[in-house]
């Protein structure tokens, strides 16, 4: 049992004897920014701002948006302080193999491999929704008449289109990262023009009037009119939705093995890219709800229905070229980092090694990269997007979730910490408020940390699930909810209180622990917004990868190379110190009277 416990917990290293990277260095800052941008504007833009406007928030979507953004931001800091650290391929995955485990590790890898195919499947089912709308549905309905799928957990029919984009997607990923990361570039260019295209011919038919209907006027079923028809619980839910809108940014920090000088440029390009689209969003969406009533906005095609509505009918048809494009880059985008966590992955044994070869001609991960794609347009030909956007969430939720715990447990600890013999029950109780006035972390503080992590997460669950059970009107809903937030307020404090880390970094998320535990408080809060059916599929799948992992990863890890090639090292070192006993050149140690040899001490860090 203890073997199985030190092979779960065993912790990425880096190899001895182990080749530089085979991976091209060739993504520039901009080719970083553009990545990020490109692979996150997409649904959010064109589809999402008028659907939640539509029946959720209102002309409040823009507030949705903004809290969406925060959310994203406290992710995106964290993403970007484990970039500076650990500029290596594989994302959340690497960052939770170095500083967890390895268990953890696979289970991170694993959902973020379904996050990818998830939000690559339904940016394509998207775009072909998108593409048939401007068609007047004519492509769904006759594929519906001629070829309809009478199973409940499938679509209505097969989508052709979004199969074969994925695929034509993937083939243009197997030429290269910089080839592909210059088509990205194109397309995010377009992308953005669009949206200035749209932000200025919007802004000229806009009309404040359309955030101030009042409630007579507003059909049944459309909340009370106003700047917030749908009231607050309208905008909270509206911001749940919106987050989703800025899944994708963290697939910069799975470049890690391609970017050039990876410590300054990914924490910079999250940021910038964080920037321009939370701008681009609330811009859109300020423009959208006040060009028509939130009530009569279209939930599939918003712009060219807007356009249509005041007549602008050029303007339409150049917006929907755009959208296309734009829907084009999020695809790519959003399969990008999916072969590189599949190389990284497969790379550390933990997968099928053959995923980890690199191709000599493109130097990109060819097996991993038409694997992927294949996946994901099945994917894309049998589900349908409302069966995809509810499975996306929950991986990419759990990933955001394990990095804000890692980041803590990083700053607060160092490679050669001081062990604390003493630990005593009265040295804790006073050292959760350092009254030892430690300046530097040791076992002790580092331990207090951990706990204090692991408590605030349970809180977090038990003030979610109290907000569940409780109505907020009710006295009991505030009090409880009230007393729970004061403790997790306090384990914040006690944390904050220890001893932080003195590596220094290009990049550390400042208001530590702060950010880290309100980026881990809104991740869980908006997991339990998820319904049961996509915790039962998520279930599943956990289950199919843990299968692979125990029947094949656990033996093949390259981490028990890893650990056989320090060990070999650390003994050959200590061999040779010993081997010259002439007198005339004795040790400086042996020269001092009483002196003692020096320690040499080895850490096989599993």
């Amino acid at each position: 049992m203890r073997k199985l416990w030190i092979a779960l917990t065993r912790r990425k290293t880096d190899d001895v004897n182990e080749a530089e990277s085979q991976l091209a260095r060739v993504l520039n800052l901009f080719d970083l920014t553009a990545l990020g941008v490109g692979s996150t504007l997409g649904l959010g833009v064109y589809v999402l701002a008028g659907q939640v406007a539509y029946n959720i928030a209102g002309p409040a979507v823009t507030i949705s948006f903004l809290i969406a953004a925060i959310a994203s931001a406290f992710a995106g800091i964290c993403y970007a302080e484990f970039a500076a650290r650990v500029p290596k391929a594989g994302s959340a995955y690497v960052y939770s193999y170095v500083t967890i485990g390895e268990f953890v590790a696979f289970t991170i890898g694993w959902n973020l491999i379904l996050e990818y195919v998830i939000g690559t499947a339904s940016v394509a089912r998207g775009l072909s929704g998108y593409f048939d709308s401007l068609i007047d549905n004519d492509m769904s309905r006759a594929l519906n008449e001629s070829l309809h799928i009478n199973v409940e957990f499938l679509g209505d029919y097969p989508d052709f289109l979004s199969f074969g984009m994925v695929l034509l997607l993937a083939a243009i990923l197997a030429f290269g990262a910089k080839e592909s990361s210059f088509l990205n570039n194109i397309f995010t260019t377009v992308n953005l023009v669009t949206i200035c295209i749209v932000l200025v011919a919007g802004s000229m038919n806009a009309s404040v009037d359309n955030w101030r209907i009042p409630e007579s006027e507003v059909p049944e079923g459309f909340g009370t009119g106003g700047f917030m028809p749908f009231g607050i619980a309208g905008v909270m839910a509206g911001a749940a939705k919106c987050f989703y809108g800025f899944v994708g940014f963290d697939c910069i920090a799975t470049t890690g093995e391609e970017a050039i000088n990876p410590k300054r440029n990914i924490p910079l390009s999250i940021v910038v890219s964080l920037i321009i689209i939370f701008l681009s969003y609330f811009g859109v969406s300020t423009v959208l709800t006040m060009m028509l009533p939130y009530y009569l906005q279209d939930k599939d095609a918003p712009f060219p229905h807007a356009f249509d509505s005041v007549e602008w009918y050029t303007i339409k048809w150049i917006v929907t070229i755009g959208a296309v494009f734009a829907l084009c880059t999020s695809l790519l985008g959003a399969m990008f980092p999916l072969p590189r966590i599949l190389y990284a992955m497969g790379n550390d044994g933990i997968l099928f090694k053959k995923l980890s070869t690199v191709n000599s001609y493109t130097k990109t991960p060819l097996l991993a990269t038409i694997v992927s794609g294949i996946f994901a347009s099945i994917m894309a030909l049998l589900f349908n997007l409302d069966q995809l956007v509810d499975m996306m969430s929950i991986g990419t939720l759990l990933a955001y979730t394990i990095v804000a715990i890692c980041v803590l447990v990083l700053r607060y600890q160092d490679e050669e910490m001081i062990k604390v013999v003493s630990v005593k029950a009265p040295n804790i109780f006073r050292q959760l408020f350092n009254g030892h006035s430690y300046r530097e972390p040791n076992s002790m503080t580092s331990a207090i940390t951990k706990v204090g992590i692991v408590v605030f997460a349970i809180i977090c669950l038990v003030w979610c699930s109290l907000q569940k059970v409780f109505d907020m009107d009710t006295t009991e809903g505030i009090v409880s909810l009230t007393v729970v937030g004061a403790i997790l307020i306090l384990i914040c404090v006690v944390i904050g209180m220890q001893p932080v880390s003195t590596i220094e970094l290009t990049f550390k998320v400042p208001l530590v622990p702060f950010v880290p535990c309100l980026s881990v408080f809104a991740n869980l809060y908006l997991m339990f917004q998820l319904d049961l059916n996509t915790w039962i599929r998520f279930l599943i799948w956990i289950v199919i990868g843990y299968v692979i992992y125990f029947s094949y990863g656990l033996r093949h890890s390259t981490q028990i190379t890893r650990a056989r090639n320090h060990a070999e090292l650390a003994a050959n070192t200590m061999q040779n110190q010993g081997q010259h006993e002439n007198p005339a050149f004795e040790p400086d140690y042996k020269e001092n009277k009483g002196g003692l040899p020096p320690s040499y001490t080895f850490s096989e860090k599993l």
